[in-house]
């Protein structure tokens, strides 16, 4: 098997999209006291450019799962645009370069980027305990 950094090329990476939204110091104070309630969600899509390129945009949300009457909103954009190497033509391989490799790859730099927000936003103890396994997440998927 090839080693992951033969199958694509990161070209670049950038923060797409960034929302805080706490409407108001009530809520402010009623999610400081709960935040720790909130969940992450991910979302990856991609799409295919010209030249083996591809777009790949994953979203993290950081929400309040419960039905609170007061909330905040979290969301991060993050877009890796990547060139694929020629050898990969299987849908299965591609599919897990998108959802697996690239996102290990560029998930530092994305958790990063939503605890300077979420710390940015006023909740400055929030740390995120468990790192996501994409691996898994990807074997759940298509098993």
């Amino acid at each position: 098997m090839m080693p992951m950094s033969n199958k694509y090329k990161i070209l670049g990476k950038y923060i797409k999209d960034l929302s805080s939204e706490t409407p108001d110091l009530d809520t402010y104070l009623f999610v400081r006291d709960r935040i720790e309630k909130y969940q992450l969600d991910i979302d990856i899509n991609s799409e295919a450019l010209k030249n083996r390129m591809v777009e790949i945009c994953t979203t993290f949300k950081y929400l309040d799962k419960e039905q609170s009457k007061k909330k905040s909103y979290f969301e991060i954009v993050y877009s890796t645009i990547i060139k694929l190497n020629e050898e990969i033509k299987d849908k299965k391989e591609l599919e897990k370069i998108i959802l697996c490799d690239v996102q290990k790859e560029i998930y530092p730099n994305m958790e990063k980027a939503l605890l300077d927000l979420l710390h940015n936003s006023g909740y400055p103890d929030i740390k995120f305990e468990k790192k996501i396994d994409f691996e898994n997440l990807y074997k759940q998927k298509f098993n």
